[in-house]
C-alpha cells in the first residue's frame, strides 16, 4: 500500500478521534467539594473519588487549589509511588489547574510541596477508550444467586464521620447486581434514604424519586446501571451521608445494556495502573469513535 495513503487514513482517523473527544468531553473536579489538597482520609481519598470516574480521551481534570498554597505536577509512576517531585513531567502552580487528558494509558499526579504527597494529595487514573460497539473490556463474575447487602455494615446509614468518602470506600469493590437487596438500617425519625437522580446526588438536593422513611429500609436492585441514595433530612447529603453504585445486568451474569456506564467494582483494571486491583470502567463512545478505528484498522491492515 503506498505510504501517502496511509498517512492521509490515519490523519483522518485523528481527526475523527479529535471530534469525538470533543463531543464527549467531561470535565471531573478532582475530589469534587473537598478539592485539591491534604485530603482527610489520606490517599485512600482520591483513590475512591477516581473509582467513581469514567476518564476517557479529551475529559478535562479540574484541581482547585490557592495559589500558594498548593500546585499540581504531573509525574512518572515511579515518582508517584516514592512521592518524588524532582523532575515532574509538567508543574502547574496556579489554581485552579486544567489539565486535558490527550492520551490513553496511565497519569499521575501530586502536589510538589513539602510531605503533601505523602499524606495523601496525590491522583493516579487511567484513561479509556473503547470503540462501539465493542464488548466491555473485562470478564464477568461468574453467576451467583442474589445477594443481600448491609449498606455500611454495622455502621449503618447514618452522617459518617469520614464524609461522602466513607460510603464510597464501602461500596467500592462490591458486585451489585439486579435481584440483589440494600438494607439501610437507621433510627427512625432520625433519617430516612431517598433514591435520587444523578444531579441531586451531587447537588445534595431534595429532588427524590423515591424515599423510604422506616428503618431497616429493604431496596430491591431491579434495574441495572447507576444507583444513587441520599438522606433528605437537612444537610445529611452535604455531611456525607450519600452512595452511589453501579449494578450488573443480573445476579445470573446477564451483560447491562449499555457500555457507557462506570462501574463500582469491575474485576479489571485500576486507578494506580493495569495491574493493582481498582476498577477501570468501559467508556463512552460514538458512532465517530467506531470510525475512527475502523479506518486505523483498514490503514494498518492494508500496510502490512
Amino acid at each position: 500500500m503506498d505510504k501517502t495513503i496511509l498517512v492521509v487514513l490515519t490523519i483522518a482517523a485523528a481527526a475523527l478521534l479529535h471530534t469525538a473527544a470533543a463531543d464527549h468531553s467531561t470535565v471531573h473536579v478532582v475530589g469534587n467539594q473537598l478539592g485539591w489538597t491534604v485530603p482527610p482520609g489520606g490517599a485512600a481519598t482520591y483513590a475512591a473519588w477516581a473509582a467513581t470516574q469514567i476518564f476517557e480521551l479529551g475529559d478535562i481534570l479540574v484541581f482547585n487549589f490557592t495559589t500558594g498554597d498548593s500546585d499540581v505536577a504531573r509525574v512518572s509512576k515511579e515518582a508517584f509511588l516514592t512521592c518524588n517531585s524532582t523532575n515532574p513531567i509538567t508543574l502547574n502552580t496556579t489554581g485552579p489547574a486544567n489539565f486535558t487528558l490527550d492520551a490513553l494509558g496511565d497519569y499521575y499526579f501530586i502536589s510538589t510541596f513539602q510531605n503533601h504527597c505523602a499524606l495523601g494529595q496525590r491522583l493516579a487514573i487511567y484513561v479509556i477508550y473503547a470503540p462501539a460497539p465493542a464488548p466491555f473490556p473485562y470478564i464477568y463474575p461468574p453467576p451467583r444467586a442474589p445477594v443481600t447487602w448491609v449498606v455500611g455494615d454495622n455502621f449503618g446509614w447514618f452522617v459518617p464521620p469520614g464524609g461522602a468518602l466513607f460510603y464510597a470506600t464501602w461500596a467500592f469493590g462490591k458486585d451489585f447486581r439486579v435481584g440483589d437487596t440494600l438494607v439501610f438500617n437507621f433510627v427512625n425519625g432520625s433519617s430516612d434514604v431517598a433514591t435520587v437522580t444523578k444531579d441531586a446526588f451531587f447537588n445534595c438536593t431534595n429532588t427524590t424519586i423515591s424515599v423510604y422513611s422506616t428503618s431497616p429500609a429493604n431496596i430491591t436492585l431491579t434495574t441495572p446501571g447507576d444507583h444513587y441514595y441520599t438522606s433528605t433530612y437537612p444537610r445529611q447529603c452535604i455531611f456525607g451521608q450519600q452512595l452511589a453504585i453501579y449494578v450488573y445486568g443480573s445476579a445470573s451474569n446477564e451483560p447491562s445494556p449499555s457500555p457507557s456506564s462506570r462501574s463500582s467494582g469491575a474485576p479489571t483494571t485500576s486507578a494506580y495502573g493495569p495491574s493493582s486491583g481498582i476498577s477501570k470502567a468501559p467508556a463512552r463512545v460514538s458512532g465517530l469513535t467506531g470510525l475512527a478505528i475502523t479506518i486505523l484498522s483498514i490503514a494498518i491492515a492494508l500496510f502490512h
